[in-house]
């Protein structure tokens, strides 16, 4: 490879960076809006096929079917595009930046916490609402500090490092490949009747796309917190959590920023007793922003290690 060569992909990744940091969300038209929208398509059309006689391997052949159908196609287009003289650095790096979530989940992090810090409960629900799963009517400001922070963590590796580990691994078909898997699981992967099977292929494949960057994630939130804490509760507390890659990452979350997460909550109605993640108090409203900056401050890292890797190979 050239000196060019090697430094390619971290250049692109800060730029991909700077523009998420710059631009924000797509306000409209963001691809992955528009790409939730042809999965809901795609389910309906499966949908309609269904019978009452189709066994638990068949609904897991239509989801497999299904993520390969919506996959492939962009992964293919993404390689296309990087793949254009001239023009294929800066299609790569908007393709990174549509992948990248992290000023998106700062926003959404900070109108929850903006919320609790002027004692206004009810738009702090509303506000973690859009953000989390669970059932956010009756939650106090620990509730609801918790369930940020956890967000924040978890979407730390999801949305950013996850994101781009697999572009660096494999250019912008692989950040493509990753975000787009990574939503099909967000929509399909549930532990529910109507996606226990349907969505077991989205949700094998986010495990799968996601162990090797949990774990790094989890090291990143290790090395930039309190180490001797966040080590010993990845270690003891991340294989209890019901996510093999969450479990880790949260449980070294919560140990670096010395604070306890997990516990009851309550979802689609029902309370779900979960474990106990890290050591400390309950957190509150000043620890998400704590959170937001231990994931900031491990994309810089992230970043910083790349564009150095590159120089060294060079």
């Amino acid at each position: 490879m050239t000196y060019n060569n090697y430094l390619t992909a971290p250049i692109i990744l800060l730029f991909a960076v700077l523009l998420d940091r710059w631009l924000g969300e797509p306000a409209k038209w963001h691809p992955l809006v528009g790409f939730g929208r042809l999965a809901a398509w795609c389910e309906r059309l499966v949908r309609k096929s269904d019978s009452s006689c189709d066994s638990d391997k068949i609904m897991r052949a239509k989801g497999a079917l299904s993520v390969l159908f919506l996959l492939l196609p962009f992964v293919l287009l993404g390689a296309a595009l990087a793949a254009i003289p001239r023009w294929g650095l800066l299609f790569q790096a908007m393709l990174l930046y549509f992948a990248i979530g992290a000023t998106s989940l700062a926003q959404h992090a900070r109108a929850v916490g903006d919320a609790l810090k002027n004692n206004d409960l009810d738009l702090a629900r509303s506000s973690v609402a859009m953000i989390v799963s669970r059932d956010t009517s009756a939650m106090q400001e620990t509730d609801i500090a918790k369930a940020t922070v956890e967000t924040v963590l978890e979407n730390g590796s999801d949305a950013v490092f996850a994101a781009i580990f697999w572009f660096l691994l494999l250019g912008a078909p692989g950040a493509i490949m990753y975000r787009l898997a990574n939503t099909l699981d967000a929509m399909w992967g549930y532990r529910t009747a109507r996606y226990l099977h349907f969505g077991w292929a989205a949700a094998r494949l986010d495990d799968v796309l996601n162990w090797v960057p949990a774990r790094l994630t989890a090291l990143t939130y290790t090395l930039l917190g309190n180490r001797s804490v966040a080590w010993r509760c990845w270690r003891s507390q991340g294989s209890r959590w019901y996510s093999p890659n969450a479990g880790p990452v949260m449980a070294a979350g919560a140990g670096a920023l010395t604070i306890e997460l997990g516990g009851p909550a309550t979802y689609h109605g029902e309370l779900k007793y979960r474990p106990t993640l890290g050591e400390g108090c309950e957190p509150c409203g000043s620890d998400i922003e704590r959170a937001l900056s231990l994931v900031k401050r491990g994309l810089w890292l992230w970043v910083a290690m790349a564009v150095v890797g590159g120089m060294i190979l060079a």
